[in-house]
């Protein structure tokens, strides 16, 4: 749609970019704000956001380039070239949540703590991410008469994008709803990771990048589909063996 937004000269802004940008400043202040209550130094949350971002950044264009091998390998220019899309969601959470679990560590916090906190706010800050999606062109739906015309696509179709934006919004709301009430520590962040990974499968079936490889499925649906049936048993173990021994919850 607009990938560049601003052109100064030789100084391009990029939509991506700017919105991936947003996303970290937006996320990270709201987290810093609940760092007193959460009984965390302010700072805190603006380290661990800034190392979730970098992790998150590395892992997801590592995953987008092994997805998509054979174009990097025709085009190594490309691999730096962020500001034209291309991070895949699932090796960003990867990432990600590595960098999180080293500088929590690094600080001697509770992880579980630490990832309730997180949660809806990674959430928030991938719904505002998907918004430089839809204006960056990629992550792109299928055909459809009533969808909206992209230049770059030539075609008009399914605004994906926005109505996985709306989607992790939504979650976002259900999260902190969550959050603020009493719960087990650690059922914020698997909530989220149920909560995404539906998302994603469901919103595959409206998106046109990525083509079936088993059973009419994607690559990221199979993924999608593993790690929520993956985090619902471990869930109901740790429950069950909770209950079993009261002493060890």
């Amino acid at each position: 749609m607009y990938p560049i937004l601003l052109k100064i000269g030789f100084i391009h802004i990029y939509s991506y970019g700017l919105m991936v940008g947003c996303a970290f400043f937006i996320s990270a202040f709201c987290l810093s704000r609940r760092a007193a209550r959460a009984g965390f130094k302010e700072d805190f949350f603006w380290n661990l956001c800034f190392w979730v971002l970098i992790g998150g950044i590395c892992g997801g264009r590592l995953a987008y380039i092994i997805l998509n091998f054979q174009f990097f390998l025709d085009n190594p220019q490309e691999i730096l070239m962020l500001w034209h899309g291309g991070l895949a969601w699932y090796g960003g959470l990867l990432g990600g949540v590595l960098c999180a679990l080293f500088y929590v560590k690094l600080k001697k916090e509770r992880i579980g703590r630490v990832l309730d906190e997180l949660a809806p706010f990674v959430a928030l800050g991938h719904s505002i991410g998907r918004i430089g999606c839809f204006l960056n062109g990629c992550c792109y739906g299928r055909p459809a008469a009533w969808g909206i015309y992209f230049p770059a696509h030539n075609d008009y179709l399914i605004p994906v994008q926005l109505f996985s934006s709306l989607d992790l919004l939504a979650a976002f709301i259900i999260l902190r709803v969550i959050q603020e009430r009493a719960h087990r520590q650690g059922f914020v962040f698997v909530a989220y990771l149920l909560l995404s990974s539906l998302e994603r499968f469901l919103m595959e079936f409206l998106r046109n990048d990525s083509a079936p490889i088993f059973y009419g499925l994607t690559i990221f649906q199979i993924i999608s589909a593993s790690i929520f049936f993956i985090t619902l048993c471990l869930w109901t173990i740790i429950l069950w063996l909770q209950k079993r021994n009261p002493a060890s919850a």
